[in-house]
């Protein structure tokens, strides 16, 4: 096997995950959100954390905390011709990089990647930078999301509304 095939503890290829992450990421771009739902597991947690290096979800307020419902209705809203902090519609460009398995335990494979999001509003542009955190599970076309963290380089900063997901 090549450096890239390489599997840990029979997880997902650094290969398969990191087209996963791409997949994702043209899927939020291109304002797709049922098929981003669709990518994560019935019991999976979406968490924004509001600290650098915070430890729990639960401990302190987070930016967004969402499990599967929650996301739903995150994605319900989005698709409303009505959602007022969408209009207009934010545009976005995604850049995942710096792809690494960070281990795979009973067939969830934990995947740190590195990322930057621009989105454009009423001509003010925003970035956003930081380090995600998935767990997938499945192989091949069926993998999903059972947890997703990410870590925004400026967490704690005072940030205009957060809508569209990272």
């Amino acid at each position: 096997m090549t450096a890239t095939a390489t599997k840990i503890d029979a997880g997902l290829s650094r290969s398969e995950c990191e087209s996963f992450l791409v997949h994702e990421a043209r899927l939020l771009d291109d304002a797709r959100f049922d098929e981003w739902l669709a990518l994560f597991t019935d019991k999976a947690h979406y968490w924004v954390p509001s600290e650098p290096k915070q430890q729990s979800p639960l401990d302190t307020v987070s930016l967004m905390y969402d499990d599967r419902r929650l996301l739903e209705t995150r994605v319900r809203r989005l698709s409303s011709p009505r959602i007022y902090s969408q209009e207009p519609r934010s545009r976005t460009s995604r850049i995942v990089t710096n792809v690494t398995e960070e281990g795979a335990n009973g067939g969830e494979t934990l995947v740190r990647s590195k990322f930057t999001i621009v989105e454009y509003r009423r001509e003010e542009q925003r970035l956003f930078a930081g380090t995600y955190f998935h767990t997938l599970v499945g192989s091949g076309r069926n993998i999903r999301i059972a947890f997703k963290r990410i870590d925004l380089v400026n967490c704690d900063a005072p940030m205009d509304g957060l809508v569209v997901p990272f």
